[in-house]
């Protein structure tokens, strides 16, 4: 049985991010279902949940957005099986186990090379696979490289196209981090506020804008429907700026 991986559209993801819904993408499939009783271990589905587990752990702890990859990638297996109960918790078993040792990585993709050897593209996907669980905090250590690239060599990936998978996470998350970094600026200044503001004059800003844009009170001072609509909207920019800013203070 093949295990096909399907990356998401142009280069990775929105499985990333806070914007990165998992649930949206059938990350994982097979053409029919299978009805497995072996070791999965000896399976494509049990090798690769084992070294998601060991990029996962590679920096010393596993995030919340790379449990959520985890936990849609159990269930994205499993439904492929007719004992898909059974599957679920056999792969939730691999990676608990997987994930406290990093002395087999090479043996374990040694083994995976072998069940792909003759479809290269599947194994850059699954090494896409696996740099995006890296990339998913937004960051990527040099554990994570580390591990990363012992299990590229053991597929055999060509080294240039290893390099060409970082490269594109890498300028992905800058672009990404730009974006968000304009977008907040915009967002002081829908306050009028700055960065420099303490947490409670961007609160009493806040508060003062409420006030002076809040519908009902427009309303209660005899303006046009226009004006109440403007206002509405207004305030709603007014809420999202503000969510946004105490997002970025943890307030």
């Amino acid at each position: 049985m093949k295990l096909l991986v399907l990356l998401f559209v142009g280069i990775i993801l929105y499985f990333i991010a806070r914007s990165y819904k998992t649930e949206k993408f059938e990350n994982i499939k097979f053409n029919i279902k299978e009805n497995f009783q072996g070791d999965l271990l000896h399976h494509e589905a049990g090798l690769l949940i084992a070294l998601m587990a060991k990029v996962a752990k590679a920096d010393g702890a596993v995030c919340e957005l790379e449990a959520e990859m985890l936990k849609h990638t159990f269930t994205d297996i499993s439904s492929h099986f007719e004992n898909s109960e059974d599957i679920r918790e056999k792969l939730k078993n691999i990676y608990n186990e997987e994930k406290k040792s990093f002395d087999n990585t090479m043996e374990l993709s040694q083994k995976l090379y072998k069940l792909t050897r003759s479809d290269y593209q599947k194994r850059l996907k699954i090494l896409e696979y696996l740099l995006n669980l890296a990339f998913i905090d937004k960051t990527f250590s040099d554990a994570e490289r580390m591990i990363c690239e012992d299990i590229s060599n053991s597929l055999q990936i060509k080294t240039n196209d290893f390099n060409h998978m970082i490269n594109a996470f890498k300028n992905f998350y800058a672009s990404q981090a730009q974006n968000q970094a304009t977008t907040l600026e915009q967002a002081y200044v829908v306050l009028e506020s700055k960065k420099e503001d303490d947490d409670k004059t961007i609160k009493n800003n806040y508060r003062k804008l409420v006030k002076k844009h809040h519908p009902d009170i427009i309303s209660g001072q005899g303006a046009s429907q226009n004006i109440i609509d403007e206002a509405t909207k207004k305030l709603q920019e007014i809420n999202e700026a503000y969510e946004m800013i105490k997002k970025s203070r943890n307030i």
